[in-house]
């Protein structure tokens, strides 16, 4: 796996994570002031979601670089 091949799998997986992620740990206020949308989560915790994503989606790739380098799925003939 090359170098630009490598960074563009790890934002695919990173991504896919990451919309995974999102919805963990959302906790909805039983009031909601008047303009505000009743769906918006009372705190999303972000950071930990992301600091978390990168690290999940960095062992999917060393797993997927794994399986490409040790050619267990052949790409090419």
């Amino acid at each position: 796996m090359g170098v630009v091949s490598g960074i563009v799998v790890y934002i695919l997986l990173w991504w896919l994570v990451f919309f995974a992620m999102l919805p963990l740990g959302v906790k909805h206020d039983a009031v909601t002031p008047r303009g505000h949308d009743p769906g918006a989560p009372i705190n999303p915790y972000m950071w930990q979601k992301v600091i978390a994503t990168s690290l999940i989606a960095a062992c999917l790739w060393g797993g997927v670089f794994w399986v490409i380098a040790s050619d267990l799925i052949k790409f090419r003939t």
